[in-house]
């Protein structure tokens, strides 16, 4: 691969990738007696960022979080696993994908999935202004997919975002003020 000057060196999706255990307790719980979803979405900013931070060689702060999907209920004595990696980068932001697994602290069973979701970090100087990112590698099958798809989640939040701006400044011009 030929490095384009000012570019920073890539690096490969397994340099940054990163796995969070952590035994859910009474603490975590919900006033349904589960752990509670934002519990869930701390842990998931944690690895993600220390996902982003490793990618990115210093600092990043999260921008957004997409689609964070619980698709089962975490317990009181699960031990959750919250695998994070690095699936696209642009100049200064990376798309982190999550994956949330739970499984009994007790019991020799596989660990299930119990959530998913992507958040897009934005590296920072030390003055908190935008600094450049190293491209990420895909190493794998399944890298080149999440790399794909995270092209495609990201024409559609800049779409998204551009149609919102457009239906504000339409208001705005008919003289509505929200």
């Amino acid at each position: 691969m030929t490095q384009i000057p000012g570019e920073l060196p890539g690096k490969p999706t397994a340099a940054s990738r990163t796995t969070l255990s952590h035994i859910m307790t009474a603490n975590d719980t919900n006033l349904l007696g589960t752990v509670h979803g934002g519990v869930i979405m701390k842990l998931v900013d944690d690895a993600a960022g220390a996902v982003a931070g490793r990618h990115s060689g210093g600092p990043a702060v999260t921008a957004s979080m997409d689609e964070m999907a619980f698709l089962a209920p975490v317990r009181v004595g699960d031990l959750v696993h919250v695998k994070a990696q690095c699936n696209w980068t642009g100049r200064s932001s990376m798309e982190i994908g999550v994956r949330v697994l739970a499984e009994r602290w007790n019991e020799s069973t596989p660990a299930t999935q119990v959530g998913s979701a992507y958040l897009v970090f934005a590296a920072v100087d030390a003055d908190g202004k935008p600094r450049q990112v190293p491209p990420v590698l895909p190493e794998t099958e399944q890298d080149e997919r999440r790399y794909q798809e995270a092209q495609i989640r990201r024409t559609h939040r800049l779409a998204r975002r551009q149609a919102i701006m457009a239906l504000r400044e339409e208001r705005a011009a008919q003289g509505f003020d929200d």
